[in-house]
């Protein structure tokens, strides 16, 4: 700052030397012009008086126009004639105009004059006209105020310039001694000022790595900057007490140091500390919120996507009892070990060691990473017993990996967070796959189909769409009880769940209603013909399939089914079951394997309700 302030007044001392030098140059070469200008004139008069004089005495005009062309500082000095004079008195000492500055005299009868400046000399060319007066009439044929001649006038101003210029430099001397003892003055005033500016950045740029000095005062300062100065001490003191005690409880509650951050200000690191733990508890609460497993997996995603800018990594379930493996969230490239371990996932190492597994020291640590120039970083968390999510990290350089490993503790804490309500949905996705499911079939039971009737139909109302309703039954069940047995019944209830499943889309819901009646809701059907479409493809499917009974017996069954239109034959879901079950007992009283649709002639001609 100092020198910049040095080399600041030395430029404006330069800017303002150029400026009074400019001025007075110009001043005085204005003044040297109006000067030469009233010479020259005063010089005319004396011409003029002196010409009339000779002119009348006859004595020698010659002569007289030399001494006054001897005069300092004329140089040159000559008589123009116009054309009255040339036409009375040719033997006059007027002469023809010389240049144009001499006609435009005679033509305008006002003085002009010409400037010519070279390098050392400057000269002044003067031309006043010779206007003629009472006198004049009497000799030449002439008005008064007519131009009768000029005289030209080359005066030096060469004299006046190098006085100005002395003066000039004297001046700017004068300038400068003054200039130099008040930038002596100065600088022995505000050096102190500098010195303390000096520290008190050095100090700042200090504190801003987490390293507080107070600032030693220099001599020379001003009563109330001293006191300044060590109310800023005191301040830096108590700064640098209450970051330290602030990172120490802040730390110790977070556990770890991110190594990264050794050099940084304390406060800063304390603050993304805060900032985390902030968003640490606002995620926990939304979590909370969340209404399955896969919606808090997706929310953790995002934290990792947006909060710790990661861009490659995948979510995934390993079921060590069950040796099951699930891919829950992928987000970029980074699972390459999923076909090495997809199918025998106890062979994933951080299930295994229930720990986390990283590349950047070992290589080699998960010999089914089959990336080499890629390095990996997986998180194990346990949700309940014998079920393990799997957060695998895959980077494109070390140094990507050591900021996921600085990173780690963070991440493992929103894991963590989430991990109880994982495991609470998890539970209650438990009971209600059992509370929900039929034991035999693992088809939806009427429970569910209570419970899910309160969203669905709302629902399907504000979206405008269908369910078309099919009610089956399988023909003569009991006769394959009562000649196989419970077992082959079962397996034929089982064989007719697998072609249902098959046959329906993942929209559709499949309830077994009882017995071996079942029911079909299918979801957003456009039309009751593509709902008899689907109907009897079913059908068909259950007429062509074989069933193993023992020794390579198999039997072969059907199916009636009655479809009931929502809300086309009634806007009470209640009324369409029993619609489609009118239907069924129709189908069933017609001869069986078939599909009837619902009418309302069939309410009377059926004895049912």
């Amino acid at each position: 700052m100092k020198k910049n302030i040095i080399v600041q007044f030395l430029i404006l001392l330069i800017l303002v030397a150029i400026f009074i030098t400019g001025i007075s140059l110009y001043n005085l070469r204005t003044v040297s012009i109006k000067s030469s200008v009233t010479s020259a004139e005063s010089i005319s008069e004396v011409i003029k008086s002196g010409l009339d004089l000779h002119i009348k005495n006859n004595s020698n005009v010659d002569e007289f126009l030399k001494s006054v062309s001897s005069m300092k500082n004329v140089k040159d000095l000559w008589l123009v004639k116009s054309e009255f004079i040339s036409s009375q008195f040719e033997n006059s000492k007027f002469k023809n105009p010389k240049d144009e500055l001499d006609k435009d005299v005679l033509r305008a009868g006002q003085t002009k004059y010409l400037v010519s400046e070279g390098f050392i000399n400057t000269n002044v060319r003067v031309t006043i006209p010779y206007n003629a007066n009472i006198t004049c009439l009497s000799c030449h044929n002439v008005k008064e105020g007519q131009t009768l001649g000029a005289i030209s006038i080359v005066l030096d101003v060469s004299t006046l310039k190098e006085i100005g210029i002395r003066s000039i430099y004297v001046i700017l001397t004068i300038i400068l001694l003054a200039v130099i003892m008040v930038f002596l003055f100065s600088k022995k005033v505000f050096n102190p000022y500098f010195s303390l500016y000096t520290k008190l950045r050095d100090n700042i740029n200090q504190a801003k790595i987490g390293k507080f000095i107070n600032i030693e005062i220099p001599r020379g300062l001003s009563s109330e900057v001293v006191q300044v100065t060590k109310d800023y001490n005191n301040l830096i003191t108590i700064f640098k007490d209450t970051s330290l005690d602030i990172d120490e409880k802040l730390q110790g509650f977070v556990g770890y140091r991110d190594k990264t951050t050794l050099n940084t200000n304390p406060l800063n690191e304390s603050k993304d500390i805060i900032d985390n733990l902030s968003n640490l508890y606002q995620f926990k609460k939304q979590v909370e919120l969340d209404n399955t497993k896969n919606e808090i997996y997706n929310r953790i995603a995002q934290v990792f996507e947006n909060k710790f800018n990661l861009k490659n990594f995948t979510f995934f379930e390993i079921d060590i009892k069950k040796q099951k493996m699930e891919k829950i969230i992928s987000v970029g490239e980074s699972l390459y070990c999923y076909d090495s371990i997809k199918d025998s996932p106890h062979l994933c190492r951080a299930a295994r060691t229930k720990s986390d597994v990283i590349s950047i020291d070992f290589h080699e640590s998960c010999p089914f990473f089959n990336k080499k120039d890629k390095f990996y970083y997986c998180l194990n968390i346990d949700i309940i017993e014998n079920l393990y999510l799997i957060v695998h990290f895959v980077t494109d350089t070390k140094e990507e990996l050591e900021e996921i490993k600085n990173k780690s503790l963070f991440i493992s804490r929103f894991l963590k967070e989430a991990r109880p309500t994982v495991e609470v949905k998890l539970l209650m996705q438990a009971l209600e796959e059992s509370a929900f499911r039929d034991g035999l079939t693992q088809l939806y039971n009427r429970k569910f189909l209570d419970e899910n009737l309160k969203i669905l139909i709302p629902q399907i109302k504000r979206d405008k769409k269908k369910i078309g309703l099919l009610m089956l039954d399988m023909d003569h069940f009991k006769a394959v009880n009562d000649e196989y047995g419970h077992d082959i019944g079962d397996k034929v209830l089982k064989e007719l769940s697998r072609i249902l499943e098959e046959n329906v889309r993942e929209s559709d819901i499949l309830v077994r209603y009882g017995g071996e009646e079942f029911m079909v809701l299918l979801i957003g059907v456009d039309s009751e013909e593509s709902a008899l479409a689907i109907a009897h493809k079913i059908g068909a499917k259950v007429r062509e399939n074989e069933i193993d009974v023992y020794a390579g017996t198999t039997i072969k069954k059907t199916i009636s089914m009655g479809l009931s239109m929502f809300p086309e034959d009634s806007s009470s879901f209640e009324t369409v079951v029993k619609n489609a079950d009118i239907a069924l007992y129709e189908a069933k009283s017609n001869g069986r394997d078939k599909v009837v649709r619902y009418t309302k002639e069939q309410k009377t001609s059926v004895e049912l309700f």
